[in-house]
């Protein structure tokens, strides 16, 4: 079969489209053909070689991927026989040898989701199932702890990613008012086609000089309630810069008026594909930039526990199934890994990256 695999640490271009055995399902697990590969940033940094949470390396030659989408092939012993042909998608778990990015892959039954149908009655897109098996869990359990409401103003950074598109799909919906954060013209008419025609959605594009100022004018005096960011560095910091502090009165925050104290602003940091930490947050001690406001960890040593992530992606499913969100997805053809892993590293993705 056709897998992707490397030999050593590198660049993208250690990513080789190889022929390796067919897998054989064990007691209790099931054979998938997969159509659908998630691509994760972990990914990229698993294969530089990089050590460090939440995964240590992996042993090599190894086949990385953690996230796929398909058709049940075959079962083990032990496995009801009824799963064969039904359209799946799985996570394959917290290990570095992931096996994901393989044509046919060995998964346990109890990781098994069923492929529910969607809004034209058809199963869910693979490629949008293996999102919201990853991508979802992760965005239901973060706006979980955001808490968002129709009194918030909220910032997204990375607003065109994979959890950033979702983010904004969702503050929309509890009422909210956004101010969505993307890099280029290119990524802002994705999020142009795929949210709602609102007055409560300012685009901003954060490549472009005076963003920021751009920002602000957009929250008209007032300041941010929440900040959503996924980003870290330089642009995280500012983004997060643009939240009220308690007793401020900046504006009154969001829904008060003029001379009403403002609630403390609070930050949800989920990640920083930057490279480097939101200066807010604690994970660069040294030079954190202190201040009251809030800072919720949806990732890091921090993070509360996520616990069972089966009820996360099952309600990341249901929502994609529903419509209730839009699934954006940057589709790479299977045999260009490489490609797909370098264009995330140097943040030219939107949506969420899948091997097709």
């Amino acid at each position: 079969m056709d897998a992707i695999r490397h030999h050593s640490f590198g660049p993208p271009e250690v990513l080789v489209l190889e022929q390796v055995p067919d897998p054989v399902p064990g007691p209790g697990d099931v054979l998938v053909d997969a159509v659908a590969h998630g691509v994760h940033l972990l990914d990229t940094s698993l294969r530089r070689g990089e050590a460090g949470p939440p995964l240590p390396l992996p042993s090599l030659p190894t086949v990385p991927g953690r996230e796929i989408a398909g058709t049940v092939a075959a079962v083990g012993p032990g496995v009801d026989p009824s799963w064969i042909g039904r359209p799946v998608a799985a996570h394959l778990g917290p290990v570095p040898d992931g096996g994901g990015y393989a044509r046919r892959v060995v998964v346990g039954a109890e990781k098994l989701h069923a492929v529910p149908d969607g809004v034209d009655g058809a199963p869910l897109d693979p490629a949008d199932a293996i999102t919201m098996i990853g991508t979802g869990r992760m965005a239901v359990y973060t706006l979980d702890l955001a808490a968002v409401t129709a009194d918030d103003v909220v910032v997204v950074t990375g607003a065109a990613g994979g959890l950033g598109t979702l983010f904004v799909q969702e503050a929309l919906r509890a009422g909210a008012r956004v101010v969505a954060l993307a890099g280029g013209a290119a990524k802002l008419q994705v999020l142009r086609d795929l949210l709602p025609d609102t007055d409560r959605l300012v685009l901003v594009d954060y490549s472009v000089p005076g963003w920021l100022d751009a920002a602000r004018a957009a929250l008209g005096g007032s300041p941010a309630t929440l900040v959503l960011d996924g980003v870290g560095g330089e642009l995280g910091t500012a983004a997060t810069g643009l939240l009220g502090v308690a007793g401020s009165g900046a504006g009154g925050g969001a829904g008060g008026g003029a001379g009403q104290s403002a609630a403390p602003g609070r930050l949800v940091a989920y990640g920083w594909a930057s490279g480097t930490a939101n200066r807010y947050t604690s994970w660069a001690e040294a030079e954190r930039i202190e201040s009251p406001i809030e800072v919720r960890y949806a990732v890091g040593p921090q993070a509360p526990a996520m616990g069972d992530q089966r009820p996360y992606q099952e309600r990341a499913l249901a929502n994609a199934a529903s419509g209730r969100w839009r699934v954006a997805t940057h589709r790479v053809p299977f045999a260009e890994a490489a490609r797909a892993h370098r264009e995330l590293e140097e943040r030219r993705t939107t949506g969420k990256v899948v091997l097709v």
